[in-house]
């Protein structure tokens, strides 16, 4: 019997309905499940505030702790009517907060966060809705045992904030420590470097941590559970009758997530390629009897009439634009720029030269520490060092993109008659995707034009 792994986001654990309607998707399976999930809706968020205000701040960690005690009672309280539960669940969970209390007071007492602490404290989010889970599931006499990546050996290339599974180390592990006939419920979003540490696999990593557990166990599937309908041509925020994707690519749908879709983390199809293990995404609001994917992600390549599946974009780009005569030619410039930059833990997103200016794109978060760098590095031809954080990046994504005659030149057509301009263009560095800046305040119309241009439902046959 092949494994079926399943993945519950924080979305899905927002309330106690949220989390019945998890305890009804797990039975709809009627077998043994591998289950990730991640930290409540917000609670990632709120610890990294904690450790924030420790460093730098008088903080009453006693507080912090309480809240998060009460929301996790008032979801248990709402779903668990076995008192004998109750109270072990309510001993476990003290157990836990006081592990976070005395790891906060660490941070606190040094004003400072190490890595290790920094990745332990975070990880406690996913930790306590592991904890959460197990006891609901068990009050409706569901059999089930909580599995920490630690102990069942989901081993990480050690580094902190965003790590990388060590699959090799991994797979045997997990094959050893996992049975086919159990139920696991396993938090996400970490794993454990082979000295001990724990390590973070990136924000919102825990759709990653699922993939890399499914292609350990060599699984049946992956399935992402998540509130909304599948991958859509188009945020329905924008364009309300955006149409359903029923079939991608993996690399259609890392792009789109990557360009800003929500729905799973980009690396997530990274580890399951080389298995072709299939991710299925399903909305938990619209849960029958059956197990019905609204989006199918594998190797099959489904053309779209029209050649784009979907438009995507992402608010959190800014361009570092290094100006000066030659800039772009110069030998070593673009070397030694990028190369310190790099050094600091910034993640370049794209560089784009031409014969007067290197432009850099960043995550807006990184743009005045990237700046810093670079001036302090005072490279000669360099005359000025500009910041752009008031754009949009925009990305069409499908499969045939760079290959169909044309499809650009509608695209651009399209967006050129709403009087938009376009300020940057990289097209032909993915088969996929093709994406282009645009001022922050034209995006959504951007979005419409091109919508408007390709998908006209009737004949969007994927």
């Amino acid at each position: 019997m092949a494994y079926n792994v399943v993945k519950f986001g924080g979305s899905n654990l927002k309330n106690p309905s949220g989390i019945k309607r998890i305890l009804k998707s797990i039975i709809c399976y009627e077998k043994p499940l591998i289950v990730v999930v991640s930290a409540f809706f917000g609670v990632t968020n709120n610890l990294l505030n904690a450790i924030k205000l420790c460093c730098r701040t008088e903080f009453d960690i006693e507080s912090f702790i309480d809240e998060i005690k009460q929301q996790k009672l008032d979801s248990v309280k709402n779903i668990v009517s076995n008192p004998f539960l109750l109270d072990e669940f309510l001993e476990n969970l003290n157990q836990r907060l006081s592990e976070l209390y005395k790891l906060l007071s660490m941070v606190k007492q040094n004003k400072t966060s190490e890595l290790h602490l920094y990745d332990l404290i975070l990880s406690y989010g996913e930790r306590l809705s592991s904890l959460v889970l197990v006891y609901a599931l068990k009050d409706i006499k569901y059999e089930c045992y909580e599995a920490f990546p630690e102990d069942i050996g989901l081993i990480t290339d050690g580094e902190f904030k965003n790590a990388t599974v060590n699959f090799e180390l991994s797979r045997e592990l997990l094959n050893t420590n996992l049975s086919e006939e159990k139920t696991y419920i396993i938090p996400g979003f970490y794993g454990v470097s082979q000295n001990g540490c724990i390590n973070l696999l990136g924000r919102g990593g825990s759709d990653y941590s699922a993939a890399a557990i499914a292609a350990c166990l060599n699984a049946q599937s992956l399935d992402l559970w998540k509130d909304v309908k599948g991958f859509l041509s188009a945020d329905p925020n924008i364009i309300p009758d955006a149409v359903s994707i029923q079939s991608l690519t993996y690399a259609e749908a890392a792009e789109l997530a990557y360009f800003g879709s929500k729905i799973l983390h980009p690396r997530t199809p990274e580890p399951l390629i080389e298995k072709q293990i299939p991710i299925r995404i399903l909305n938990i609001n619209d849960l029958s009897t059956d197990i019905d994917p609204l989006t199918i992600i594998n190797t099959k390549e489904v053309y779209a009439h029209n050649v784009i599946k979907s438009v995507s974009y992402n608010h959190n780009f800014g361009i570092l634009k290094l100006v000066g005569s030659g800039v772009g030619i110069k030998p070593g410039i673009l070397a030694k720029t990028t190369s310190e930059i790099d050094k600091a833990g910034i993640n370049i997103k794209s560089v784009i030269t031409s014969q007067t200016a290197i432009n850099i794109l960043l995550s807006q978060d990184d743009l005045m520490r990237a700046k810093r760098i670079v001036q302090e590095l005072n490279i000669q031809g360099i005359n000025s060092i500009n910041i752009c954080d008031d754009i949009s990046l925009v990305a069409a994504v499908g499969e045939g993109l760079t290959s169909r005659h044309g499809i650009a030149g509608r695209l651009f057509s399209a967006v050129a008659q709403k009087g938009i301009n376009v300020r940057i263009i990289c097209f032909g560095a993915s088969n996929v995707a093709m994406y282009f800046i645009v001022h922050k305040n034209d995006c959504n119309e951007t979005i419409r034009a091109i919508h408007s241009e390709f998908f006209v439902p009737q004949e969007y046959l994927v």
